[in-house]
């Protein structure tokens, strides 16, 4: 698959156009109506989700199934301890694998290691395994952490390896992928690395993998807001940084239908339970 095109933001910050991709892509989201939807690698069901309550502020139950596979190659520790620049590596590896969520557009790969305290909290980080649900408010909206398999316990070996990495500061961040329609992150890499750095105490080093505006969307944008407005030396601060924000604007998350509509989803759903019966 040819490379994208990359425009670097300077360290830890990248924009990488994706082109020849029209989807869908292997990891995607398909939807039936607007209560159901589901989430695919290739031809697996990873998740299952329904939405509950009227209006903007509604819960969104889920249903998880085993079987994700991480678009990332294992991490050494060696290429830990040296990493050069992340987003550019994890860019390279998203591009070449068979499991990326990575379709048409433009999507900013970027370090990050500050959050809100409750975003990797107990409330908003998903540990139960494979039922969970997820507030959606409208204004505030979830804003918190999906992982995509269980958990491992803190004392599991790999884990209380990745401990002493996360302690002396030598931990590969995780990579989380920013889905609007949740206000929120799946954790597409990294689920022990993230157990590991809770477990002492530490917020996980993060890329944050988000969709941005296409040119044409952004440019259009553009010329509203200044059109009929003077560019001078005075402009103020703020409107210059609005300006030179919006090629870097979360976009939407895209969605596909999926086939079958709901009576696929309700008997995927059965399935599910199936798996996994309820107590």
């Amino acid at each position: 698959m040819d490379r994208g095109h990359r425009e670097a933001l300077g360290q830890g910050r990248l924009v990488l156009r994706v082109q020849g991709r029209p989807g869908p892509p292997p990891l995607r989201f398909e939807t039936a109506g607007r209560a159901r939807m589901l989430l695919r690698q290739g031809e697996r069901v990873l998740l299952l989700g329904r939405a509950d309550g009227e209006g903007c502020c509604r819960d969104l139950a889920l249903h998880r199934l085993d079987g994700y596979r991480s678009p990332l190659p294992p991490i050494r520790s060696a290429l830990a301890r040296d990493p050069g620049n992340w987003p550019h590596r994890y860019a390279s590896w998203l591009e070449e694998s068979t499991g990326t969520p990575l379709h048409d557009g433009r999507w900013q790969l970027g370090e990050r290691r500050a959050f809100p305290p409750y975003v990797w909290g107990n409330e908003e980080f998903v540990r139960d395994w494979p039922g969970g649900s997820l507030a959606l408010y409208c204004g505030g909206g979830w804003n918190g952490v999906l992982p995509l398999r269980r958990l491992s316990a803190p004392d599991a070996p790999r884990v209380k390896a990745y401990r002493k990495q996360a302690a002396d500061g030598t931990l590969a961040p995780v990579l989380l992928w920013w889905v609007a329609f949740l206000d929120g992150w799946l954790l597409l890499d990294g689920h022990d690395r993230a157990v590991a750095a809770l477990a002492e105490g530490r917020t996980p080093p993060c890329v944050v993998l988000t969709r941005v505006a296409d040119d044409e969307v952004w440019r259009r944008e553009f010329t509203a807001i200044t059109e009929g407005t003077p560019h001078t030396r005075h402009m103020t601060p703020a409107y210059g940084d609005t300006l030179a924000g919006l090629p870097y604007e979360p976009a939407g998350t895209r969605t596909w239908p999926l086939p079958g509509g709901a009576p696929a989803w309700e008997d995927l759903a059965g399935q599910a339970v199936f798996q996994y019966p309820r107590d």
